[in-house]
């Protein structure tokens, strides 16, 4: 009797063949897939979003269930087959567009346990940034990449501004409690660093409001700070913007699914694999 064989991969053509149709724009097929599952990606939004609308809901709430269940398993099966054609699935499942294709079908199948939560199915939108891709605006593209980018390299110097502006809001927020006081609704140094973050960032809800001429005094500084320090992290990536500008290409990784790289690269910038 032969042994009963595993179930094998698909064959490397088949896998080609499945990786150039799912992942890449070049080819009609790869295009026309990814358009179809773009348009496919925003009915289901728009299901998802018209089911909140009670009347809407009262009167085809069942249709929209359908609806919903039917992309959620035409997406897991195209999730599945991603993961199938990538050399190595683990990588694609950790990058940004692999959390977000499983975040977009993990809300319904909670729903089964937990009502209500389908409507985190909006998410799916993310997964139109695939556009840029199939309509080869390529230059967007590249903005993004810089941006990205740009916004890497200043991390350190943004999260050090950040710690700098909480220890000032916690100051002001404690200033404004011995000034204010309960009487004003300055209850606590919490609710007074709560109001110094809402100053700060010019929001203002007027839910608390210093009364007091020296109370309002240290409120006018804070709002002044507030609009200098909006600057400051726009100046800080502007910076990094400078130093950052190439061009890439549409070309994904058949092994780790990367993006991103130069127009004449023939290895992958992450896995090494060929392109």
């Amino acid at each position: 009797m032969a042994p009963i064989r595993e179930k094998e991969k698909p064959s490397a053509p088949t896998r080609a063949r499945l990786h150039e149709v799912i992942f890449e724009a070049d080819t009609r097929a790869g295009r026309w897939f990814d358009l179809m599952l773009i348009w496919s990606i925003l009915i289901s939004v728009a299901a998802v979003m018209l089911d909140s609308v009670r009347p809407v809901r009262d009167a085809y709430g069942p249709w929209l269930t359908r609806i919903e269940w039917v992309f959620t398993i035409l997406f897991t099966v195209e999730y599945l087959l991603r993961l199938t054609c990538i050399g190595r699935p683990l990588r694609y499942a950790t990058s940004f567009f692999g959390v977000v294709d499983l975040l977009a079908i993990l809300p319904t199948y909670l729903s089964l346990l937990f009502p209500g939560t389908h409507y985190l199915l909006v998410i799916r939108i993310l997964r139109v940034l695939r556009i840029f891709r199939v309509l080869k605006l390529v230059q967007f593209l590249d903005e993004a990449n810089i941006m990205a980018s740009a916004l890497r390299n200043s991390a350190r110097k943004i999260a050090v501004f950040i710690f700098t502006v909480l220890a000032l809001q916690v100051v002001f927020g404690s200033v404004m409690y011995l000034i204010e006081g309960e009487p004003h609704g300055f209850d606590s140094i919490p609710r007074s660093i709560y109001w110094a973050i809402v100053t700060m960032t010019t929001v203002g809800y007027g839910d608390i409001s210093p009364e007091t001429p020296l109370g309002q005094a240290v409120a006018a500084v804070v709002m002044v700070m507030g609009y200098a320090i909006i600057a400051v992290p726009t100046g800080i990536v502007a910076s990094e913007f400078t130093r950052t500008g190439r061009r890439i290409s549409t070309q994904v990784c058949p092994e780790c699914s990367a993006e991103g790289h130069d127009p004449d690269a023939d290895f992958c910038k992450r896995c090494g694999a060929r392109l």
